[in-house]
Protein backbone atom coordinates (compact mmCIF):
# COMPACT_ATOMS: atom_id res chain seq x y z
CA UNK A 1 0.00 0.00 0.00
CA UNK A 2 1.16 3.68 -0.68
CA UNK A 3 2.28 6.12 1.90
CA UNK A 4 -1.42 7.76 0.92
CA UNK A 5 -3.86 5.18 2.32
CA UNK A 6 -0.94 4.83 5.43
CA UNK A 7 -1.58 8.30 6.22
CA UNK A 8 -5.31 8.13 6.00
CA UNK A 9 -5.28 4.63 8.20
CA UNK A 10 -2.99 6.56 10.67
CA UNK A 11 -5.25 9.80 10.82
CA UNK A 12 -8.11 8.07 10.83
CA UNK A 13 -6.87 5.86 14.08
CA UNK A 14 -5.95 9.16 15.35
CA UNK A 15 -8.75 11.90 14.34
CA UNK A 16 -11.27 8.90 16.43
CA UNK A 17 -8.75 8.26 19.21
CA UNK A 18 -8.73 11.98 19.78
CA UNK A 19 -12.41 12.60 19.64
CA UNK A 20 -13.17 9.26 22.06
CA UNK A 21 -10.88 10.65 24.45
CA UNK A 22 -12.38 14.18 24.65
CA UNK A 23 -15.59 12.26 24.12
CA UNK A 24 -15.29 10.25 27.69
CA UNK A 25 -13.59 13.23 29.04
CA UNK A 26 -16.98 15.55 28.40
CA UNK A 27 -19.21 12.30 29.39
CA UNK A 28 -17.37 11.45 32.72
CA UNK A 29 -17.38 15.53 33.89
CA UNK A 30 -21.50 15.24 32.81
CA UNK A 31 -22.13 12.23 35.02
CA UNK A 32 -20.11 13.88 38.07
CA UNK A 33 -21.60 17.41 37.38
CA UNK A 34 -25.29 16.59 37.48
CA UNK A 35 -24.90 14.16 40.09
CA UNK A 36 -25.67 10.79 38.27
CA UNK A 37 -22.50 9.54 39.98
CA UNK A 38 -23.80 10.31 43.60
CA UNK A 39 -27.89 8.55 42.42
CA UNK A 40 -25.47 5.49 41.18
CA UNK A 41 -23.61 5.30 44.58
CA UNK A 42 -26.86 5.53 46.61
CA UNK A 43 -28.71 3.01 44.41
CA UNK A 44 -26.23 0.41 44.41
CA UNK A 45 -26.39 0.75 48.28
CA UNK A 46 -29.84 0.22 48.77
CA UNK A 47 -28.87 -3.81 47.79
CA UNK A 48 -25.22 -3.67 49.15
CA UNK A 49 -23.76 -2.65 52.51
CA UNK A 50 -20.27 -3.72 52.14
CA UNK A 51 -17.78 -0.49 50.56
CA UNK A 52 -15.64 -3.26 48.69
CA UNK A 53 -18.62 -4.71 46.89
CA UNK A 54 -20.40 -1.28 46.46
CA UNK A 55 -17.23 0.23 44.27
CA UNK A 56 -16.91 -3.07 42.67
CA UNK A 57 -20.58 -2.50 41.30
CA UNK A 58 -20.39 1.08 40.46
CA UNK A 59 -16.82 0.48 38.48
CA UNK A 60 -18.77 -2.23 36.80
CA UNK A 61 -21.45 -0.37 35.89
CA UNK A 62 -19.69 2.48 34.39
CA UNK A 63 -17.31 -0.10 32.29
CA UNK A 64 -20.89 -1.21 31.02
CA UNK A 65 -22.37 1.91 30.35
CA UNK A 66 -19.05 2.76 28.70
CA UNK A 67 -18.58 -0.06 26.83
CA UNK A 68 -22.09 0.03 25.34
CA UNK A 69 -21.68 4.03 23.95
CA UNK A 70 -18.51 3.25 22.77
CA UNK A 71 -18.90 -0.02 20.99
CA UNK A 72 -19.62 1.72 17.79
CA UNK A 73 -15.98 3.55 17.82
CA UNK A 74 -14.51 0.26 19.06
CA UNK A 75 -15.95 -1.69 16.00
CA UNK A 76 -14.78 0.77 13.55
CA UNK A 77 -10.99 0.52 14.45
CA UNK A 78 -10.70 -2.51 15.84
CA UNK A 79 -12.64 -4.45 13.19
CA UNK A 80 -14.08 -2.16 10.33
CA UNK A 81 -11.10 -0.26 9.52
CA UNK A 82 -8.67 -3.36 10.06
CA UNK A 83 -10.46 -5.02 7.43
CA UNK A 84 -11.14 -2.17 4.76
CA UNK A 85 -7.07 -1.62 4.83
CA UNK A 86 -6.28 -5.85 4.39
CA UNK A 87 -4.40 -5.80 7.59
CA UNK A 88 -7.02 -8.41 10.14
CA UNK A 89 -7.02 -11.97 9.57
CA UNK A 90 -10.02 -12.40 12.07
CA UNK A 91 -13.84 -13.20 11.66
CA UNK A 92 -16.26 -10.72 13.26
CA UNK A 93 -16.78 -13.52 15.97
CA UNK A 94 -13.07 -13.83 16.72
CA UNK A 95 -12.69 -10.58 17.14
CA UNK A 96 -15.67 -10.30 19.42
CA UNK A 97 -13.80 -13.43 21.55
CA UNK A 98 -11.01 -11.79 21.63
CA UNK A 99 -11.98 -8.83 23.26
CA UNK A 100 -13.71 -10.88 25.82
CA UNK A 101 -10.53 -12.95 26.48
CA UNK A 102 -8.76 -9.34 27.05
CA UNK A 103 -11.96 -8.01 29.61
CA UNK A 104 -11.44 -11.25 31.44
CA UNK A 105 -7.84 -11.29 31.99
CA UNK A 106 -7.84 -7.51 32.48
CA UNK A 107 -10.64 -7.89 35.64
CA UNK A 108 -8.73 -10.88 36.89
CA UNK A 109 -6.14 -8.47 37.47
CA UNK A 110 -8.12 -5.03 37.87
CA UNK A 111 -10.17 -6.46 40.27
CA UNK A 112 -7.99 -7.01 42.85
CA UNK A 113 -5.97 -3.72 42.34
CA UNK A 114 -9.57 -1.97 42.49
CA UNK A 115 -10.03 -3.22 46.25
CA UNK A 116 -5.83 -2.64 46.99
CA UNK A 117 -6.32 0.99 45.79
CA UNK A 118 -9.96 1.30 48.09
CA UNK A 119 -8.05 0.25 50.97
CA UNK A 120 -5.18 2.49 50.40
CA UNK A 121 -7.58 5.64 50.00
CA UNK A 122 -9.43 4.79 52.87
CA UNK A 123 -6.61 3.63 55.53
CA UNK A 124 -4.25 6.28 54.33
CA UNK A 125 -6.35 9.37 53.07
CA UNK A 126 -5.43 12.23 51.31
CA UNK A 127 -1.57 10.06 51.52
CA UNK A 128 -2.74 7.00 49.76
CA UNK A 129 -0.85 8.18 46.74
CA UNK A 130 2.33 6.96 48.49
CA UNK A 131 1.42 2.99 49.28
CA UNK A 132 -0.73 3.01 46.25
CA UNK A 133 2.69 3.82 44.25
CA UNK A 134 4.33 1.24 46.06
CA UNK A 135 2.27 -1.45 45.19
CA UNK A 136 2.19 -0.50 41.72
CA UNK A 137 5.50 -0.59 41.31
CA UNK A 138 5.28 -4.15 42.85
CA UNK A 139 2.23 -5.49 40.61
CA UNK A 140 4.34 -4.02 37.38
CA UNK A 141 7.19 -5.88 38.35
CA UNK A 142 5.51 -9.07 38.70
CA UNK A 143 3.11 -8.66 35.92
CA UNK A 144 6.82 -8.20 33.81
CA UNK A 145 7.71 -11.80 35.37
CA UNK A 146 4.43 -13.57 34.58
CA UNK A 147 3.34 -12.24 30.79
CA UNK A 148 5.82 -14.17 28.83
CA UNK A 149 4.75 -17.06 30.71
CA UNK A 150 1.50 -16.61 31.62
CA UNK A 151 -0.78 -13.98 30.10
CA UNK A 152 0.45 -14.46 26.31
CA UNK A 153 -0.28 -18.04 26.10
CA UNK A 154 -3.65 -17.24 26.51
CA UNK A 155 -4.02 -15.09 23.36
CA UNK A 156 -1.36 -17.17 21.43
CA UNK A 157 0.32 -20.11 20.53
CA UNK A 158 3.85 -20.01 21.64
CA UNK A 159 6.87 -22.70 20.42
CA UNK A 160 10.91 -22.38 20.02
CA UNK A 161 11.40 -21.51 16.71
CA UNK A 162 12.97 -24.21 14.48
CA UNK A 163 15.52 -22.29 12.07
CA UNK A 164 18.55 -23.80 13.99
CA UNK A 165 20.55 -20.80 11.62
CA UNK A 166 18.71 -17.98 12.81
CA UNK A 167 18.65 -19.28 16.32
CA UNK A 168 21.99 -19.64 16.55
CA UNK A 169 22.46 -16.00 15.21
CA UNK A 170 20.21 -14.52 17.89
CA UNK A 171 21.75 -16.57 20.56
CA UNK A 172 25.18 -15.06 19.54
CA UNK A 173 23.70 -11.89 19.23
CA UNK A 174 22.27 -12.20 22.70
CA UNK A 175 25.41 -13.36 24.41
CA UNK A 176 27.29 -9.92 22.97
CA UNK A 177 24.19 -8.03 24.86
CA UNK A 178 25.13 -9.92 28.23
CA UNK A 179 22.29 -11.95 28.01
CA UNK A 180 22.16 -15.61 28.13
CA UNK A 181 19.08 -16.90 25.98
CA UNK A 182 18.52 -20.55 25.97
CA UNK A 183 15.44 -20.62 23.60
CA UNK A 184 14.13 -18.22 21.01
CA UNK A 185 9.92 -18.76 20.79
CA UNK A 186 7.61 -17.70 18.14
CA UNK A 187 3.80 -17.07 18.58
CA UNK A 188 1.00 -17.35 15.89
CA UNK A 189 0.24 -13.43 15.34
CA UNK A 190 -1.40 -14.35 12.15
CA UNK A 191 -4.36 -15.28 13.80
CA UNK A 192 -5.12 -11.91 14.19
CA UNK A 193 -3.41 -9.88 11.88
CA UNK A 194 -0.92 -9.43 8.86
CA UNK A 195 0.80 -7.29 10.56
CA UNK A 196 4.42 -8.02 11.92
CA UNK A 197 6.45 -7.65 15.43
CA UNK A 198 9.17 -8.98 17.46
CA UNK A 199 9.53 -8.42 21.24
CA UNK A 200 11.65 -8.81 24.32
CA UNK A 201 9.70 -9.38 26.98
CA UNK A 202 10.03 -10.88 30.52
CA UNK A 203 12.36 -10.31 33.59
CA UNK A 204 14.67 -12.58 35.32
CA UNK A 205 14.11 -16.06 34.10
CA UNK A 206 11.06 -15.35 32.07
CA UNK A 207 13.00 -13.39 29.96
CA UNK A 208 11.91 -14.00 26.43
CA UNK A 209 12.75 -13.11 22.82
CA UNK A 210 9.49 -13.77 20.58
CA UNK A 211 9.16 -13.70 16.66
CA UNK A 212 5.84 -13.41 15.27
CA UNK A 213 5.19 -15.84 12.17
CA UNK A 214 3.85 -12.78 10.40
CA UNK A 215 7.75 -11.64 10.54
CA UNK A 216 9.28 -15.22 10.59
CA UNK A 217 7.51 -15.59 7.05
CA UNK A 218 8.12 -12.70 5.19
CA UNK A 219 11.72 -11.56 6.32
CA UNK A 220 15.31 -12.53 5.34
CA UNK A 221 17.18 -13.82 8.05
CA UNK A 222 19.25 -10.92 7.74
CA UNK A 223 16.44 -8.97 8.32
CA UNK A 224 15.37 -10.72 11.52
CA UNK A 225 18.77 -10.52 13.26
CA UNK A 226 18.60 -6.87 12.59
CA UNK A 227 15.06 -6.68 14.56
CA UNK A 228 16.68 -8.74 17.47
CA UNK A 229 19.44 -6.55 17.20
CA UNK A 230 17.18 -3.38 18.27
CA UNK A 231 15.39 -5.10 21.03
CA UNK A 232 18.60 -6.54 22.40
CA UNK A 233 19.74 -2.93 22.12
CA UNK A 234 17.04 -2.04 24.90
CA UNK A 235 18.72 -4.46 26.93
CA UNK A 236 22.02 -3.00 26.34
CA UNK A 237 21.52 0.12 26.69
CA UNK A 238 19.91 -0.66 29.82
CA UNK A 239 16.78 1.29 28.90
CA UNK A 240 14.16 -1.77 30.46
CA UNK A 241 15.62 -0.75 33.93
CA UNK A 242 15.51 3.19 32.64
CA UNK A 243 12.20 2.76 31.92
CA UNK A 244 11.27 1.52 35.41
CA UNK A 245 12.69 3.70 37.03
CA UNK A 246 11.05 6.88 34.89
CA UNK A 247 8.07 4.70 35.17
CA UNK A 248 8.10 4.39 38.51
CA UNK A 249 9.16 8.16 38.99
CA UNK A 250 5.99 9.36 36.98
CA UNK A 251 3.54 6.86 38.56
CA UNK A 252 4.54 8.36 42.38
CA UNK A 253 4.36 11.91 40.88
CA UNK A 254 0.80 11.36 38.98
CA UNK A 255 -0.76 9.61 41.95
CA UNK A 256 0.56 12.74 43.99
CA UNK A 257 -0.86 15.10 42.10
CA UNK A 258 -4.23 13.63 41.07
CA UNK A 259 -4.57 12.80 44.90
CA UNK A 260 -4.25 16.55 45.91
CA UNK A 261 -6.07 17.67 43.05
CA UNK A 262 -9.11 15.33 43.77
CA UNK A 263 -9.08 16.39 47.71
CA UNK A 264 -9.27 20.27 46.41
CA UNK A 265 -12.02 19.62 43.92
CA UNK A 266 -14.15 17.85 45.92
CA UNK A 267 -16.29 20.80 46.93
CA UNK A 268 -16.98 21.38 43.89
CA UNK A 269 -18.86 18.96 42.82
CA UNK A 270 -21.17 18.62 46.70
CA UNK A 271 -18.65 15.87 47.75
CA UNK A 272 -17.77 15.37 51.73
CA UNK A 273 -14.81 13.04 51.30
CA UNK A 274 -11.48 11.26 49.28
CA UNK A 275 -13.07 8.12 50.00
CA UNK A 276 -16.59 8.52 49.14
CA UNK A 277 -16.79 6.00 46.19
CA UNK A 278 -19.09 8.54 44.25
CA UNK A 279 -16.32 10.78 43.92
CA UNK A 280 -13.90 8.51 42.77
CA UNK A 281 -14.22 9.27 39.06
CA UNK A 282 -12.81 12.56 39.47
CA UNK A 283 -9.79 10.85 39.66
CA UNK A 284 -10.01 9.47 36.64
CA UNK A 285 -10.42 13.32 35.21
CA UNK A 286 -7.67 14.54 37.01
CA UNK A 287 -5.46 11.67 36.17
CA UNK A 288 -6.56 12.14 32.36
CA UNK A 289 -5.14 15.86 32.42
CA UNK A 290 -2.09 15.23 34.09
CA UNK A 291 -1.36 11.86 31.59
CA UNK A 292 -2.09 14.55 29.16
CA UNK A 293 0.91 16.87 30.28
CA UNK A 294 3.26 13.80 30.72
CA UNK A 295 2.52 12.35 27.29
CA UNK A 296 4.89 14.33 25.13
CA UNK A 297 7.29 13.91 27.87
CA UNK A 298 7.50 9.90 27.89
CA UNK A 299 7.18 9.76 24.30
CA UNK A 300 10.11 12.13 23.51
CA UNK A 301 12.11 9.70 25.88
CA UNK A 302 11.12 6.57 24.56
CA UNK A 303 11.79 7.91 20.97
CA UNK A 304 15.74 8.48 22.30
CA UNK A 305 15.59 5.28 23.33
CA UNK A 306 14.53 3.90 20.13
CA UNK A 307 17.12 6.03 18.38
CA UNK A 308 19.35 4.17 20.78
CA UNK A 309 18.76 0.75 20.12
CA UNK A 310 18.69 1.73 16.40
CA UNK A 311 22.36 2.69 16.26
CA UNK A 312 23.49 -0.42 18.72
CA UNK A 313 21.04 -2.64 15.63
CA UNK A 314 23.70 -1.24 13.33
CA UNK A 315 26.71 -1.88 15.70
CA UNK A 316 26.08 -4.80 16.64
CA UNK A 317 25.10 -6.65 13.14
CA UNK A 318 27.39 -4.49 10.93
CA UNK A 319 24.70 -5.12 8.50
CA UNK A 320 23.12 -0.88 8.47
CA UNK A 321 21.24 -1.46 4.77
CA UNK A 322 19.69 -4.77 5.90
CA UNK A 323 18.32 -3.03 8.89
CA UNK A 324 17.19 0.15 7.13
CA UNK A 325 15.59 -2.13 4.57
CA UNK A 326 13.03 -3.83 7.59
CA UNK A 327 12.17 -0.96 9.01
CA UNK A 328 11.02 0.27 5.65
CA UNK A 329 9.34 -3.44 5.02
CA UNK A 330 7.75 -3.35 8.39
CA UNK A 331 6.32 0.19 7.46
CA UNK A 332 4.68 -0.79 4.77
CA UNK A 333 3.26 -4.19 5.95
CA UNK A 334 2.46 -2.46 9.66
CA UNK A 335 0.74 0.67 7.43
CA UNK A 336 2.96 3.00 9.32
CA UNK A 337 2.70 6.79 8.25
CA UNK A 338 6.19 7.03 6.90
CA UNK A 339 5.81 11.23 7.64
CA UNK A 340 3.45 12.41 10.10
CA UNK A 341 2.90 16.64 11.22
CA UNK A 342 6.09 17.29 13.11
CA UNK A 343 3.51 18.30 16.43
CA UNK A 344 1.63 14.68 15.75
CA UNK A 345 5.09 12.65 15.72
CA UNK A 346 6.06 14.97 19.00
CA UNK A 347 2.99 14.53 20.76
CA UNK A 348 1.60 11.07 20.04
CA UNK A 349 4.33 8.80 18.49
CA UNK A 350 6.36 6.71 21.28
CA UNK A 351 8.50 5.47 17.88
CA UNK A 352 10.19 7.65 15.67
CA UNK A 353 8.45 8.41 12.12
CA UNK A 354 10.29 5.97 9.58
CA UNK A 355 11.77 8.44 7.79
CA UNK A 356 13.03 10.72 11.01
CA UNK A 357 14.95 6.97 11.66
CA UNK A 358 16.40 6.24 7.84
CA UNK A 359 17.64 9.72 8.61
CA UNK A 360 19.36 8.75 11.77
CA UNK A 361 20.56 5.78 10.63
CA UNK A 362 21.59 7.47 7.23
CA UNK A 363 24.13 9.86 9.29
CA UNK A 364 25.19 6.61 11.80
CA UNK A 365 28.72 5.35 11.01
Amino acid sequence: MNNTQAKKYSNTKLIIGITEAVLSFVLLLLFINFNFSLQLEVYIRNFISNDYLTILFFVLALSLISLILFAPFNFYTGYYLEHKYNLSNQTFWKWIIEGLKESLVGAVIGIPLLFLFYFTIKSFGINWWLPFGALMFIVSVLLAQIVPIIILPIFYKITPIENESLKERIVNLSKDAGLNVQNVYKFNMSKNTKKANAAFTGLGKTKRILLGDTLLDNYTEDEIETVIAHELGHYKRKHIVKNIFIGTVFSFLTFFLIAHLHKISLSWFGFSEIAQIASLPLLFLWGAIVGLVQTPITNYISRKFEYEADNYAVISTNKKEAFIQTLEKLTDQNLGDREPHPIVEWFFYSHPSIKNRTNNLSSFI
